[in-house]
């Protein structure tokens, strides 16, 4: 045989070996994707989820950079134009061509009535056509954060959404379905093949993928498993080779368990909680014909009454970093200026009495329970601290599906709530427009539940969009997160750390926004 045959032929075996050699991977996390339509619910691991199927116009690195991903490179032609030059010969699952449509395509439905990312590209931003391959985006002003956001805005196939009716996007807060909320057709490097919602999805890799698989998986296999015991005995026994999160009071019995490991960091996404200030009188309280929570002394007493320290100590042992402010202080320069406001029963009880309520109130709070990191055992904790200075929280812990459909809602139907946020772009303007803001029907305070509103703090978002100058921008975003310190209009709580348990023959790799990309995963 002559020396090229045999070197191909030895490539070849090496090839298929590893192929026979890589195993399926089983993986669960506490719930399931809220649905396959990537407009549907503007969530870190549904997005995250999807982001093995779908790809956007770029996406990001293990360490956050922005990278091309279907547009290949860009530029800016004038402080108001950006223009996209869109990768070629990329295919849809099904064998549809991408090109420029799709994009201007995805621009309108992710900006349509039921998406739940209409603050990916603003409503104002016009997106145009100039070749097959070529897109311009053409803003009102500068907007130097243009596709900081674009790494979860997913393109879909054009010609397959309008052929299966599916031009309206799914919406998990307005409860209606469509054919892509149940089937996906992306340009990414997995596939669904199967489908069973809430009890598993499977996965193979996509062979016409563009890029180069840094992967060596067949398949893959995601459950569901909301209980806690159940996932980590599930990842103790070898029934699964991947589980997040891992409880915090679990991670020594991980590693200490022959053949799996735990990977622990830093996580982005800030946790907090927030109050109705919007409604002359709350849905769920005893106080009627007022609202308590739009006088300050009051949210000033809950927040002096949470033990934040406790909470990291106790019940998030120690895999939480207190926080000040509604970002994580890795992703705004000049977070050091700013210290929570200290914990203070006497003062809270104090506050309470001055504000005209010396016995306290009644309220009800809403919580996920499979949604971040000890949730429910966060929100008991809240409930027990504010018992303490006389508010009796009745507590409403629900499964993530339900939780958001209900505070999420058209309505917003809570009073006092806990959530989580990991700005998209990892830059303080998301959390400003979308958590702070004044509700408006732009989709501005889309996630602001309680609908805050302090027009100076809106005001300075607006500015702080357009600023290209960083340390004047710095000095606005500083001021505005001063306002709502200053208001008491949340209370941080903290930046939940990342607890990832994976057999120790899987190799992955673990970024801070707590998405998982299968694409970079290898069983040995």
């Amino acid at each position: 045989m002559p020396r090229t045959a045999m070197m191909c032929a030895a490539l070849i075996a090496v090839a298929t070996a590893g192929a026979v050699e890589a195993k399926t991977l089983r993986w669960a996390f506490q719930g399931d994707a809220q649905g396959l339509d990537p407009y549907v619910l503007n969530e870190t691991f549904t997005l995250g989820f999807l982001g093995n199927v779908y790809e956007g116009l770029i996406r990001r690195s293990p360490d956050l950079e922005i990278q091309p991903a279907l547009a290949e490179r860009w530029e800016v032609l004038e402080p108001t134009r950006w223009r996209f030059y869109l990768r070629k010969n990329v295919t849809f699952h099904n064998g549809n061509a991408f090109d420029a449509d799709d994009v201007v395509f995805s621009a309108n439905r992710v900006r349509a009535t039921g998406s739940d990312l209409k603050t990916r590209i603003a409503a104002d931003v016009k997106v145009v056509k100039v070749d097959t391959h070529t897109v311009d985006f053409i803003t009102p002003a500068p907007n130097p954060i243009l596709h900081s956001e674009w790494g979860t805005w997913y393109i879909m196939d054009k010609e397959w959404t309008e052929e299966h009716d599916a031009v309206q996007p799914a919406s998990v807060t307005a409860g209606t379905e469509n054919y892509a909320n149940f089937h996906t057709n992306g340009t990414g490097p997995f596939m669904v093949v199967e489908r069973e919602t809430d009890v598993r999805t499977v996965l193979r890799p996509n062979p016409d993928w563009w890029d180069q698989p840094q992967h060596n998986l067949t398949e893959v296999v995601m459950t569901p498993i909301s209980s806690d015991a159940t996932r980590v005995a599930a990842l103790l026994s070898g029934q699964i080779d991947m589980a997040y999160p891992v409880p915090v009071q679990d991670i020594r019995r991980v590693q200490a368990n022959d053949g799996t490991s735990v990977l622990v960091g830093p996580e982005l996404r800030t946790i907090f909680l927030g109050f109705d200030q919007g409604r002359d009188e709350l849905l769920e309280s005893d106080v009627r014909g007022t609202n308590p929570f739009k006088d300050d002394r009051v949210r000033a007493a809950l927040y002096h009454a949470v033990d934040v320290e406790a909470i990291g100590s106790k019940v998030m042992r120690n895999l939480a970093t207190p926080s000040a402010l509604m970002i994580s202080p890795t992703l705004f320069a000049r977070s050091g200026e700013f210290a929570r406001h200290a914990f203070d029963p006497a003062l809270a009880r104090q506050l309470l009495t001055e504000a005209g309520y010396p016995d306290g109130f009644e309220i009800g709070m809403d919580c996920p329970n499979n949604r971040y990191v000890n949730d429910e055992r966060i929100c008991i904790a809240v409930s027990a601290m504010l018992a303490k200075i006389g508010i009796k929280v009745k507590l409403l812990a629900q499964p993530k599906a339900l939780f958001f459909k209900k505070v999420l809602g058209p309505a917003y139907q809570t009073s006092l709530y806990l959530l989580g946020w990991t700005p998209g772009s990892f830059d303080s303007w998301n959390v400003l427009y979308n958590l702070i803001h004044c509700q408006e029907a732009d989709g501005a305070g889309k996630f602001n539940l309680g609908n805050y509103c302090n027009p100076a703090v809106d005001a300075l978002t607006k500015k702080i969009l357009v600023e290209t100058d960083p340390d004047a921008r710095d000095a606005m975003i500083a001021e505005a997160y001063r306002l709502v310190h200053d208001d008491f209009g949340y209370i941080p709580l903290h930046q939940q750390g990342l607890a990832w348990g994976k057999s120790d023959l899987v190799d992955l790799v673990q970024s801070p926004d707590n998405q998982f990309m299968l694409y970079y995963v290898n069983i040995r």
